[in-house]
């Protein structure tokens, strides 16, 4: 996944920035919150979005260390980068490049000596000392930044200013935990993020508390392994992810709650009890497996057996019936015989899963799977991940079917592809199309499913706007 992050400030208008920034977004849902939390602590320094690479003074490649071959596609990317300064250059334009995420914090000199165009190199953990570093390169530093405490982090990285509001739509990300102490055997993860490091309920209920004040309805959680959360309470008692929700879910306009990435090992009776007792919190789960056969969970140091994966998920079924899952899976993991290959099939076939990540393994580099004798040659990761693909899609498709002819409740996010629609947010995550009379973005309506489409699902609104209404809106009014 790959995507700009432009923020755009709504009030103060006749403030034209006279700096732009540009960030690019590589990997996952934490790299998008670290990206706008980046845009954040610019705005302070009067640096304003661009959707345009060739407009900016701040290039920043906010970048992904997860799967093979990251490190050479962002230097890829700086190549072309270069060529871009050196235009701009000869305009009389200075251009500040930056590399910012995992392989930033993997990497860290190798990037400035490989790619000189770069002038600053920063870690995930160090980002609140964005502005800092960005005024020392304008006095002629080359700087690599990410040596921090992640505690700093959560405690600095700054809220928006009141003055510069960010049209942040109707749904977000929030980070509660950042870091993983598991030690799977094919991630990174730890040696790029960290250990585990969890925030403090108050800094959490604040921020959203001012999401939810700019007209955020949905918040997804976020962390490296996100249900280990463990965070200062009030008077220094400490929560768990499921007392955490249940706060968040007393938020005003705060409707819908989520979570991401969870591990097995850290499902708790109280977490399994909020998907139980809160409405807020969707019927949508990803709990990865990421193989089916207890010898190659024991390699991957996964700590626990298909066979717990399978109990646990009938726990939660039984706490919350309409309840999605979702996971993530690796074929080819080394000495992954076709035996243990067919041990995922048959977890696959038990759960049915409505939406799955599955991926070639790739060996990382400073992993302990990547020094393992038995790699599984190419060819043959690529017909199991095929195998296990049409398995998956089979899964997504009949979960989308099943769902045609029901009335579910529909959050409206964004304009839709055609004029007269719009696209919202499923209970289960999936985008779907509904006339416009339905509401205005923002709302959660009713809608009757239609149709299951192939990457979306068509819908009717079950009521919609009187007339007198929607000519309302069509004057600039609101309902």
């Amino acid at each position: 996944m790959e995507q700009n992050v432009t923020p755009e400030i709504t009030e103060n208008p006749s403030r034209a920035a006279a700096k732009k920034v540009f960030v690019k977004t590589y990997g996952c849902q934490m790299n998008v919150y670290d990206s706008q939390r980046m845009a954040d602590a610019l705005a302070s320094e009067g640096y304003g979005p661009t959707e345009h690479i060739e407009d900016a003074d701040l290039v920043l490649l906010n970048t992904c260390h997860i799967r093979e071959k990251a490190a050479e596609k962002v230097y890829s990317e700086l190549g072309r980068i270069r060529l871009l300064k050196e235009e701009r250059a000869k305009k009389g334009w200075n251009t500040v490049i930056g590399v910012a995420g995992c392989v930033a914090q993997a990497e860290g000199q190798e990037i400035l000596r490989r790619a000189p165009v770069v002038d600053l190199v920063i870690g995930p953990q160090t980002y609140h000392r964005l502005p800092d570093v960005v005024q020392r390169v304008k006095s002629g530093e080359k700087i690599v930044e990410t040596e921090h405490a992640i505690e700093d982090k959560f405690e600095y990285l700054p809220a928006p200013q009141a003055t510069i509001v960010r049209k942040r739509g109707v749904t977000a990300f929030l980070t509660v935990q950042e870091g993983c102490d598991k030690f799977c055997t094919f991630c990174v993860v730890p040696y790029t993020r960290g250990a585990e490091v969890s925030r403090a309920v108050a800094q959490i209920v604040a921020e959203a508390e001012r999401l939810a004040a700019s007209g955020v309805r949905e918040v997804t959680l976020l962390g490296q392994n996100v249900n280990a959360w463990h965070g200062e309470g009030p008077g220094g008692i400490e929560w768990g992810l499921g007392r955490l929700l249940f706060r968040l879910a007393e938020i005003p306009g705060l409707d819908r709650l989520r979570y991401t990435t969870s591990h097995p090992r850290d499902m708790d009776d109280e977490l399994i009890a909020a998907h139980r007792d809160l409405p807020e919190l969707m019927p949508y789960l990803h709990l990865p497996v990421q193989a089916g056969s207890n010898r190659i969970l024991k390699a991957m140091n996964r700590r626990h057996t298909a066979d717990e994966y399978l109990r646990l998920i009938d726990r939660i079924r039984v706490a919350r019936p309409d309840i999605a899952m979702s996971g993530d899976f690796i074929v080819g993991f080394p000495g992954e015989t076709e035996e243990d290959f067919e041990d995922t099939m048959r977890i696959v076939r038990e759960v049915g899963y409505a939406q799955a990540f599955s991926f070639k393994y790739s060996p990382r580099p400073g992993t302990p799977g990547a020094e393992l004798s038995e790699q599984v040659p190419e060819e043959v990761k690529g017909e199991r991940l095929h195998r296990l693909q049409a398995l998956l899609h089979e899964q997504q498709r009949a979960f989308a079917e099943s769902l045609v002819g029901s009335t579910i409740e529909l959050l409206l996010e964004k304009p839709g592809r055609q004029s007269g629609q719009l696209v919202g947010r499923s209970p289960w995550l999936q985008p779907v199309i509904v006339d416009e009379s339905a509401g205005e973005i923002g709302d959660i309506v009713d809608v009757r499913i239609t149709k299951a489409g192939s990457n979306s699902l068509f819908s009717e609104p079950v009521s919609v706007r009187p007339a007198a209404a929607q000519a309302t809106l069509a004057e600039g009014g609101r309902f």
